[in-house]
């Protein structure tokens, strides 16, 4: 199993900046991929941002060039920098890790952390 705790949300306004971060509670070298997602009431979850264990990066389209993922495996931690927030860019934000183990997949999933851009 896997805890994950984010944080770093908040209000900002549009073309501020905010980084979010998500501590887990084991070592995340060998989690297949860590991953942020985004969700609007009504709406559901998107994928905003996922780096696997090889490296590989992927953004949603909209936050291309202006959103950054990260992980620094020696603190068990991903970081999504956001710039250039837009208010479309207000969500909840939530952090997954998406493990393997043979031939068992699971994710899990933090609490979430609400991100509020005014315009």
């Amino acid at each position: 199993q896997v805890r994950l705790v984010e944080s770093g949300g908040g209000l900002v306004q549009a073309g501020g900046s905010l980084r979010l971060s998500c501590a887990a509670s084991r070592s995340i070298f060998s989690i297949m991929s860590m991953n942020w997602y985004r969700q609007v009431p009504g709406n559901q979850r998107v994928l905003v941002a996922a780096i696997g264990s090889g490296g590989r990066i992927d953004y949603l389209d909209s936050v291309k060039g202006r959103f950054t993922i990260s992980r620094d495996n020696a603190k068990n931690t991903v970081y999504l920098q956001m710039n250039s927030l837009k208010p479309e860019d207000t969500a909840v934000y939530y952090c997954n890790a998406h493990v393997v183990t043979g031939f068992r997949e699971n994710d899990y999933w933090g609490q979430g952390t609400q991100v509020t851009v005014s315009s």
